[in-house]
């Protein structure tokens, strides 16, 4: 059993009944979260890379719990350098974690803090949690290697961006899930800013129209997959 929680923007807390796992946790300055980053209860912080809208409250969140940081070596060691627990790990690599585990893949962006500091490389993360394989893309552009990533750990929930500009747009990321082929979509990185509105709704029907399902949550929903 895994339950799901949409906090807006990138950031998903995953949970198994026993483990938190929050994802890009973006709260604070974010214009739509639904929560504030004292509130949040986790175990392990997920990072796709280090820009401030993914980064977010990461040091506060990871003191608060004890939570240990899972990313990429040069992100995992600047959250060190602040004080936090982490993981360090690589594209390609997979570690096993007492919730399940977590393989980075490519991401096709950047990776920096907002001091311009070099953070690795950008990432997505297929995290098993809950018996179940969730594949959180990042912030990337689309690239065909997507399908090789569906072939080689089968996805039961795909978390992809479709505000554009930064990232896919909404047609880009219809052909993601084509490629990936997960049993359910959920869309991100869309309408926090002027310049990635979009439509969700316009998505879902996209993304049915091809024979996938896919879900546009409210910010703070919780969904439960069996």
């Amino acid at each position: 059993m895994l339950k799901i929680q949409y906090l807006s923007h990138s950031a998903f807390i995953l949970r198994d009944g026993i483990y938190s796992v929050i994802i890009d946790p973006f709260l604070t300055g974010n214009p739509t979260a639904p929560m504030k980053a004292e509130s949040v209860k986790a175990d392990y912080i997920v990072l796709s890379h280090g820009h401030g809208d993914h980064f977010g409250d990461t040091p506060q969140i990871a003191k608060n719990n004890d939570a240990t940081v899972i990313a990429v070596n040069e992100l995992a060691l600047y959250c060190q350098s602040r004080g936090c627990k982490s993981h360090p790990m690589h594209i390609g690599g997979r570690y096993n974690f007492p919730f399940g585990s977590v393989k980075f893949t490519i991401a096709h962006h950047g990776s920096s803090n907002n001091d311009g500091r070099y953070m690795g490389e950008p990432a997505g993360a297929i995290i098993n949690i809950g018996g179940k394989n969730v594949y959180h893309c990042g912030d990337t552009g689309l690239f065909s290697d997507m399908k090789l990533i569906g072939e080689m750990d089968k996805i039961d929930v795909m978390m992809v961006p479709i505000g554009g500009n930064f990232t896919m747009d909404i047609h880009d990321a219809v052909k993601a899930v084509e490629l990936v082929n997960p049993d359910l979509v959920l869309p991100m990185h869309y309408n926090t800013f002027p310049v990635i509105t979009t439509d969700p709704d316009q998505f879902v029907r996209e993304v049915a129209a091809i024979g996938k399902k896919a879900l546009h949550l409210e910010y703070g929903e919780i969904i439960e997959i069996l």
